[in-house]
Formats: C-alpha cells, sequence, structure tokens
C-alpha cells in the first residue's frame, strides 16, 4: 500500500520569504521520480526544482522551487 507523504513546494517572494505554491500528497512513485526531474508543472506553471528537505516535525517533505518562464 502506497500511503505517500505529504509535500508543500516553496517558492521565494521578493523579500526572500518564502510562499507556499503547493500543498498535497505525493505517491511514493511520485517521490522517488525526483531524482530524475528537475521540472515540475502546477495548474500550467513550470517551476525549477531547488532544494528540498525533509521536515520530521511536521512529517512533510518541503521542495524549494524557482518559477520559469514558459515559452
Amino acid at each position: 500500500m502506497d500511503n505517500g507523504i505529504a509535500v508543500i513546494l516553496y517558492k521565494k517572494d521578493l523579500d526572500d520569504s518564502l510562499v507556499v505554491v503547493d500543498e498535497r500528497a505525493w505517491t511514493l512513485n511520485m517521490i522517488a521520480s525526483l531524482e530524475h526531474v528537475n521540472f515540475i508543472t502546477i495548474s500550467g506553471q513550470e517551476y525549477e526544482t531547488e532544494e528540498g528537505r525533509l521536515n520530521l516535525d511536521t512529517g512533510k517533505l518541503e521542495i524549494l522551487v524557482t518559477p520559469t518562464e514558459n515559452a
């Protein structure tokens, strides 16, 4: 059974504060795919993955992303 994990995507605002882009449960296969991808698309907007951390206090995976210019 794939229970997955809660994932929060953040981007930095102009004043360097973190803004939540998306928060949802990801399957373990989606988490594993992070080894092979550099970009994530959410609601038609593409983001480059920068870095991530596993927050054991909240039990969530937090990923820093940067918006890209859609071609």
